[in-house]
Parts: structure tokens; C-alpha cells; sequence
């Protein structure tokens, strides 16, 4: 069976319902990752081809890559495993997709953008729920408020979290916060902020974070100050603040071991009636320095829903041939409206 793209990291959580999505639309993944025996499970289950080597295979992986035009990298955390796979992708001409929420991947790839142009290919990290809604409500608001130079995005999700992001949340918990400021990210200590928006239910609390549009938002929209919020529970806010004190203790090695294996031991993410009765909350509100102000809201099905639902239509759209070279948001590559095509997305202009 031939296959339309790679699908590197097929058998974790958000891997698998990328796969449902892809044969949905009627797109035939390689199913691909490291685990051999996973994939020939995977393989067995669902009918697909599928291949088994490691990011540190470079003869494998460039191999791969060269039968394929695009891959979906969906194995994280990406921190670790983005980088081999944007240089293979370099290598062989094939475009690259993930993702990932984290902000130093996205400026590292960012930072790629030459080399992306020169080879004809396109990089476009953070192609599901980090960061395309959010990504496209920046662009949104910047349309709306052309001189903005603020912007504050907020989001809370109904539903669960899977091992991989609370894995990734784990790996990252001792570095604290992160905003923009005059163009540069800046770190700031966790729970930096807190504010209160209201995403259409009625005013809540939410509190800096450093998600991903810390990095995207200001190259989709050019806005040099940028803060990321959600919404967290007093408990959680609380373990926020103290981790600026515990940083040292949250990143050693006999810590981190103790809190992955916890992680490793629970569900692998939201079933599937938790993810039906989910649903992500969005709230962004851009300024400008004579008291302009933008604001919008919006309700997307739940993340890792969505998720499968954006990465799937960005093949999609690669595999016939949008696919713009060099680095992309997602609202970059495929304007601010994109989320709107989407079953289950609202959008609403609050003034």
C-alpha cells in the first residue's frame, strides 16, 4: 500500500487520532517511529505500511523521507526529537510539519528560515492546537487593530491531558515563565501574572504561562509585546509560585524520574466521551499605544481533537503543493480565517 505522508511518532496518543483523521480523509499514513514492536501492532491493527527506525538513524530516516514529500512529526517531546527531523528534512527536500507548543522549538526552526527557502521547503511547526487557533486569533485581532503593539491571548480547555503533553510540562517545569517584550522573549518567574478574561461564560481567572504564541504570535503579526494566559486552579496557581523557589529541586534527576514514572503509570489521554464533551475556550485582546483595543473569542472542539483535525488538513494541504517555503505559522502560511473551516469553531468579535 502506498502512502501519501510520514507519520513519525504514529502509535502515542495524538498520533493515533491523527491516523483515525488522515483515513477519515482519505489520506494513507507511513506509520513510523522508534518502537518496532508498536508499529507492528499499530501496522496489524489498522492495515497500514509502516517502519520502524530511530531519529538517529540518518540513513533510515533520510530514506523515509525521500519517498515522502511531508511528514507529521508527532513524537515529542520536540525539544529533543525536532531537530533531527528538520535536518533530514532539509536534506532530502521534504516539508516538515509538527505539533509542538514549546517555545524553543519554534524559534529554533524560526531561525532555519533561510536555510527552509534555499531548499524549497516548508517548516511549519505547531500545526494543532498549539498553536493554529491561537495563531490565527492573533492574526485575527492584528487585522482588526493594525497598530496593536500588545497582545494578550488566553485559553482554557474542557477535557483532559495526555502523558505526552503533561510529559513535555514536566521536562520544562523548573524554567519558570516566559512573555515578549519589544520583540525578545523574556523570561519571567512562573505565574507571573494573573488576569481576568471572560471566554463568553462570564468573567474567570487566568495566569501567564509560556505557551507557544509567546514565540509565534510575534511572527505572525510583527505585535512586540505578547503574554500567554490560562486558565489553572488556585492549588495549581499556588504550585506555580513555589516552583520559582523549587525550580532546582523540580529539574533534578531523582525528581523528574519520580513524576515521569507517575505520569507513565496513568491514562494515555482523555477517552474518547471525554473529548466529545470537551471543547477549548480562546480569548485574545490586542492594543495599541493611543487606546486602541481589539477583542475576540473562540470555541474550538477539544484540543487534541483538534489537533488531529488542523495537522491532517495541513497535509492536506502540502501534498497539494500550498505549501510556502521557508518558516510558517499557520496563519502566516494559511491566513487568519483557516481555523474557521473547521466543524465546531466559533468566532466572535467582542467590540
Amino acid at each position: 500500500m502506498a502512502a501519501d505522508f510520514l507519520l513519525y511518532g504514529s502509535y502515542g496518543y495524538t498520533g493515533r487520532l491523527i491516523v483515525e483523521r488522515a483515513r477519515a480523509a482519505g489520506l494513507t499514513p507511513l506509520l513510523a517511529g522508534r518502537d518496532a514492536a508498536a508499529l507492528a501492532a499499530q501496522g496489524a491493527e489498522t492495515g497500514l505500511p509502516y517502519r520502524a527506525f530511530a531519529l538517529d538513524d540518518t540513513a533510515a530516516l533520510d530514506a523515509a523521507l525521500r519517498e515522502h514529500r511531508v511528514v507529521l512529526h508527532a513524537a515529542g517531546p520536540f525539544s529533543r526529537t525536532s531537530r533531527p527531523m528538520v535536518d533530514a528534512c532539509l536534506r532530502t527536500g521534504a516539508h516538515y510539519l509538527d505539533i509542538t507548543g514549546e517555545i524553543a522549538v519554534f524559534e529554533a526552526v524560526a531561525a532555519r528560515d533561510a536555510q527552509a527557502r534555499a531548499a524549497g521547503v516548508m517548516l511549519m511547526p505547531g500545526a494543532g492546537f498549539d498553536v493554529v487557533p491561537s495563531d490565527c486569533l492573533a492574526a485575527h485581532l492584528k487585522r482588526r487593530l493594525p497598530s496593536a503593539t500588545r497582545l494578550q491571548l488566553a485559553f482554557q480547555g474542557i477535557g483532559g491531558i495526555s502523558r505526552g503533553t503533561m510529559t513535555t510540562m514536566i521536562e520544562n517545569i523548573h524554567q519558570g515563565g516566559a512573555v515578549r517584550r519589544g520583540g525578545r522573549i523574556t523570561r519571567v518567574p512562573a505565574a507571573y501574572r494573573s488576569r481576568t478574561v471572560d471566554f463568553g461564560r462570564g468573567p474567570v481567572s487566568v495566569t501567564t504561562i509560556p505557551w507557544g504564541d509567546v514565540s509565534t504570535a510575534y511572527h505572525s503579526t510583527g505585535i512586540p509585546d505578547v503574554e500567554v494566559y490560562t486558565r489553572v486552579g488556585a492549588g495549581a496557581r499556588r504550585g506555580m509560585v513555589a516552583s520559582r523557589h523549587l525550580g532546582w529541586l523540580l529539574g533534578s534527576g531523582p525528581v523528574q524520574r519520580m513524576m515521569l514514572k507517575r505520569i507513565r503509570g496513568g491514562p494515555p489521554g482523555p477517552t474518547p466521551e471525554q473529548r466529545a464533551r470537551g471543547a477549548s475556550l480562546l480569548w485574545g485582546q490586542a492594543e495599541d499605544d493611543a487606546g486602541g483595543r481589539a477583542v475576540a473569542r473562540m470555541r474550538t472542539p477539544e484540543g487534541y481533537t483538534l489537533t488531529a483535525m488542523t495537522s491532517v488538513e495541513a497535509v492536506r494541504r502540502v501534498l497539494a503543493g500550498d505549501a510556502p517555503a521557508g518558516f510558517q505559522t499557520p496563519s502566516k502560511a494559511y491566513g487568519a480565517d483557516w481555523i474557521l473551516e473547521f466543524d465546531g469553531v466559533e468566532r466572535t468579535d467582542v467590540e
